[in-house]
């Protein structure tokens, strides 16, 4: 990242730890000669009422000793967990690969199960990762249970996505040229576009088909005129923008100072912002409606730095909107994370988030508005669920970043008496390479950090919805 990423702290106190983990050559397909390969990085991503998602990478080591992606076929084993008998074979792709994406559907809502993936005879196991390798993660125990829907019909689903940071040419970076960050090889398309582009082209198919799509800030590396346009681009060959998706900014597309930005609209400072060109002016209010939704995005970034803030038209504006139709159901979004415990545990610190008194005020005002239902944020680039510090029934969602490993979306299907969020990795094979690369950003420990547990990434909100169509 740029000035505005991750500082310091936790990840430089951390930096002796772990280089264990991810291969950091090269993610050329390869064969080894004469070596073992190991299946590893399995991850059991999604889990739904009916569907499971697992990916792992294969690796060998080359002629000097290091790991390598090599390719080998994918399988899949499935059983109940209350059968006595070994899991079957549910999935099988004789396409060579070393970056493994298996969806397997068909499966009860509710029921255990165990599970085995397979690679050229060798079983995928998880890396050595506190998320992956601890007692109670399926990938451990080799067991999972899918979700019990909520109850009635599944009414729209939407899609939260968040951190393209378009134009961004080295991904990892904290401080200067540390720790070593990673770069797209020679001849390739730049990662931001990859990623992009795998984000795009599944949301529009039938297994995923999402309605809307809130991206929650950081679309640019710097904003600048190319970057905004080049994105705003990107998105409307897949939609409309107001129409099939929203957008609101983060810190990265801030206005900016500068000769390179000066053909931008004047912003205060000396500034000037190349992102209200191609989208929206500064801390404004986006406003949507779906089927009785309501859907309202914050513009939670400030002049200059990293931290968040809302200005005090837009909270009024917000508080006006809310205040008329306190019940309604209302999904939020917004780029920077709300609650004290996002502030204590992201590794930049508490000032990273939304300030205290905005956090204080946005969080009273839910209490007062009880349809409010869900904040989605980014910035953070992990999936992770936030207590509220206020009594307020609202889950306070972090998606992590479509720019890099785990790289993807979550999906918000509502029904009506509920709603169920599922994060899903993009899998074309230019970004699952990608994907794995990124999993040594670091110094090996962003799976740890980024990937979240499976009931942050997995699980089911019981609420009354029955009023939307």
């Amino acid at each position: 990242m740029s000035c505005c990423g991750p500082t310091r702290r936790t990840v430089l106190g951390a930096l002796g730890l772990a280089a264990l983990l991810p291969f950091a050559g090269q993610a050329k397909n390869a064969r080894a000669q004469h070596n073992p390969l190991v299946a590893t990085d399995l991850e059991v991503v999604t889990i739904t009422d009916t569907s499971v998602v697992l990916t792992w990478t294969t690796l060998a080591p080359d002629p000097a000793g290091r790991l390598i992606p090599v390719d080998a076929d994918t399988q899949v084993r499935i059983g109940p967990a209350d059968s006595p008998r070994i899991p079957a074979p549910v999935y099988a792709d004789d396409r060579p690969t070393p970056f493994h994406y298996a969806e397997i559907d068909g499966l009860e809502p509710g029921r255990a199960y165990r599970f085995e993936a397979w690679s050229a005879g060798r079983r995928a196991t998880p890396a050595l990762s506190l998320t992956t390798s601890g007692p109670v993660a399926p990938e451990a125990r080799g067991e999972f249970t899918t979700l019990l829907p909520p109850p009635g019909r599944r009414l729209r689903t939407i899609a939260l996505a968040n951190d393209v940071h378009y134009g961004e040419q080295v991904s990892g970076l904290i401080v200067g040229e540390l720790p070593p960050g990673f770069r797209q090889d020679p001849g390739s398309a730049p990662y931001p576009e990859v990623m992009l582009a795998a984000m795009l082209d599944d949301l529009r198919r039938p297994d995923r088909a999402a309605e809307r799509l809130l991206v929650a800030g950081d679309l640019t590396a710097e904003a600048s005129e190319h970057e905004a346009r080049a994105v705003r681009a990107h998105l409307d060959a897949w939609g409309s923008l107001g129409k099939d998706y929203l957008a609101v900014r983060g810190n990265h597309d801030r206005p900016h100072r500068g000769p390179e930005y000066a053909r931008c609209a004047a912003a205060p400072a000396g500034h000037h912002d190349c992102w209200a060109e191609a989208f929206s002016p500064r801390q404004q209010l986006i406003e949507d409606e779906i089927g009785g939704l309501r859907v309202l995005g914050l513009d939670t970034s400030e002049l200059d730095g990293a931290g968040g803030s809302i200005d005090r038209p837009q909270f009024d504006l917000l508080a006006e909107r809310l205040g008329g139709d306190p019940d309604r159901p209302t999904l939020m979004f917004g780029h920077h994370p709300v609650t004290t415990e996002s502030g204590l545990t992201n590794i930049a610190g508490p000032g990273f988030v939304l300030n205290g008194r905005d956090s204080a005020e946005l969080q009273a005002l839910y209490t007062r508005c009880p349809g409010v239902f869900l904040h989605h944020s980014g910035h953070t680039h992990r999936n992770r669920r936030t207590r509220p510090d206020a009594h307020c029934a609202v889950e306070f969602l972090e998606v992590a970043a479509i720019k890099e490993y785990p790289g993807g979306y979550s999906l918000l299907r509502l029904y009506e008496g509920g709603y169920m969020v599922n994060f899903y990795k993009t899998r074309t094979e230019g970004a699952r390479r990608w994907s794995a690369l990124t999993r040594g950003e670091y110094f090996g420990l962003l799976p740890d950090y980024a990937f979240g547990t499976c009931a942050d990434r997995n699980h089911v909100v019981l609420r009354d919805f029955s009023g939307l169509t």
